[in-house]
């Protein structure tokens, strides 16, 4: 276990709450996750033979990114299998230790590919939640996806704008709307908020940097994906983490899962200008900066 990681976590109310709201309240009812055991593949009693773990922070584009490696059939099932809080797909296991890790041991047996891999998706404050209430099935979950073979592979997802996802954060959080399902007409227009922008930009960044510093410690060659750059070429992107977790992905093999669709975008536009002609008042003489 990392040093880092032995320590006692340090989880501000503020981090939790708004994490929290990604996958709160009625968030998933009448959605189709993908969670479901019909999206399951063939049960594996045998542990996978590569695992890898999808690290990113919210709003970088996940839960598309998980969905397109998951489509290709050779890339495991990369979804929060970590994630218990109320109103997720596991929010039936929130608050009990031992219902979490039976549902972890099951992911692996029902979520590996048939060609041996494994995959989750994690944001780094989901491990720290663990270390708090569950430190057994982090200790689990280390031994799992960093095997002391030194084979830990490490997708690290981020995005390059930093301040159009931290706009979909704080809109995200404001709003609670969080998928494209949510979406009402009188839902896509969110009250504008120069601190909430500023609250997300630095909550990202901490968890961020909670990343850097496990991985740095742990001394792991990690593949980052570019959020921008997977949506302009999707099957390179797949292609590029195939060949860094040193698989072969066989078209033959892809598997209907649910669709991801993209938010609306124009809210968002509107928000980013707002926040580009306050920072440029500030730059300008006469203003704060």
């Amino acid at each position: 276990m990392p040093r880092l990681w032995m320590q006692k976590p340090k989880l501000r109310n503020g981090w939790k709450a708004k994490v929290g709201l990604c996958h709160c309240g009625s968030m998933l009812e009448g959605i189709e996750t993908g969670y479901e055991e019909r999206y399951d593949f063939p049960h594996r009693e045998a542990p996978p033979e590569r695992v890898y773990m999808l690290a990113t922070v919210p709003r970088t584009g996940s839960t598309y990114v998980s969905h397109l490696l998951w489509r290709s059939g050779g890339l495991g099932a990369p979804l929060e299998y970590l994630n218990f809080l109320p109103g997720s797909p596991y929010a039936s296991a929130h608050g009990q230790p031992e219902r979490q890790t039976a549902l972890w041991r099951a992911a692996l047996r029902r979520r590996t590919s048939p060609n041996g891999v494994f995959g989750v998706k994690c944001f780094s404050l989901q491990l720290r939640e663990l270390q708090r209430d569950n430190p057994s099935l982090l200790l689990d979950v280390f031994a799992t996806m960093f095997p002391k073979s030194g084979q830990a592979r490490i997708v690290r997802l981020k995005r390059r704008d930093r301040v159009a996802h931290a706009i979909s954060y704080a809109r995200a959080a404001l709003s609670g709307v969080w998928r494209k399902e949510q979406e009402t007409p009188s839902m896509t227009t969110v009250d504008y908020s120069d601190r909430a922008v500023d609250d997300a930009r630095l909550l990202l960044d901490r968890q961020d940097a909670d990343w850097d510093a496990l991985f740095d410690e742990m001394g792991i060659e990690q593949l980052t994906l570019w959020y921008e750059d997977v949506v302009a070429e999707p099957a390179a992107s797949v292609l590029r983490v195939a060949s860094y977790l040193d698989v072969s992905v066989d078209p033959a093999a892809a598997v209907t899962i649910p669709e991801v669709e993209r938010q609306a975008l124009e809210d968002g536009r509107r928000w980013q200008e707002r926040y580009s002609a306050r920072a440029a008042s500030k730059q300008s003489p006469g203003g704060n900066g």
